[in-house]
């Protein structure tokens, strides 16, 4: 469905958008998907909505068929890339999973806000992107996928996200629609 609006006291919530995970190949340009994250996130904080800044630190332990990628990962692998500029307004989750709210303590602190929306961005769209989506539907906030700031390694992946799993648990839209409707809160 398209982007019909956002709520009132909706969040910015970046996935993963940290130095050891924007150094993989992706589908799209990475630099793009940054640009558009800190375009982002410079909008929300000028209408004083949240911004929360999300990194994975480790992974869920079990069992796997596919092998665990970097357990010896660089000391800034979970460092935020610079260009997100991280403000004191700004909120940090930590995550250990693919999701962002499992055992992070995000849905409190988006509860303890009001917030009701959640705009999300980030990589990869089929892991962290999807897995934050379901559980946010789940938890009955409404949902937006910023496309324009989402991207994969596989391009099958990101693709069956966008078009198949996307649909059924948000809206979508791009950069410059989300930041107008942030715009018609300011008057602009």
């Amino acid at each position: 469905m398209p982007l019909t609006s956002l709520d009132p006291v909706t969040a910015l919530v970046v996935i993963d958008l940290q130095k050891g995970i924007v150094e993989s190949a992706t589908v799209h340009p990475i630099e793009q998907v940054l640009d558009n994250a800190a375009l982002l996130a410079e909008a929300f904080r000028e209408v004083d909505l949240p911004v929360v800044l999300v990194t994975v630190a480790g992974a869920a332990p079990g069992r796997t068929d596919q092998p665990r990628p970097l357990a010896q990962r660089p000391a800034d692998f979970d460092q935020l890339v610079d260009r997100l500029a991280q403000h004191e307004t700004d909120h940090r989750v930590t995550k250990r999973t693919w999701g962002a709210f499992t055992n992070t303590g995000l849905e409190a602190l988006l509860r303890d806000r009001a917030v009701t929306h959640v705009v999300l961005s980030g990589v990869a769209t089929s892991i962290g992107v999807e897995s934050t989506a379901r559980q946010a539907h789940e938890l009955g906030f409404n949902v937006t996928i910023a496309l324009d700031a989402v991207t994969d390694r596989d391009a099958d992946a990101h693709r069956n996200s966008v078009e198949r799993i996307f649909p059924r648990l948000a809206e979508s839209g791009t950069t410059s629609q989300i930041i107008g409707l942030l715009a018609l809160r300011r008057g602009c």
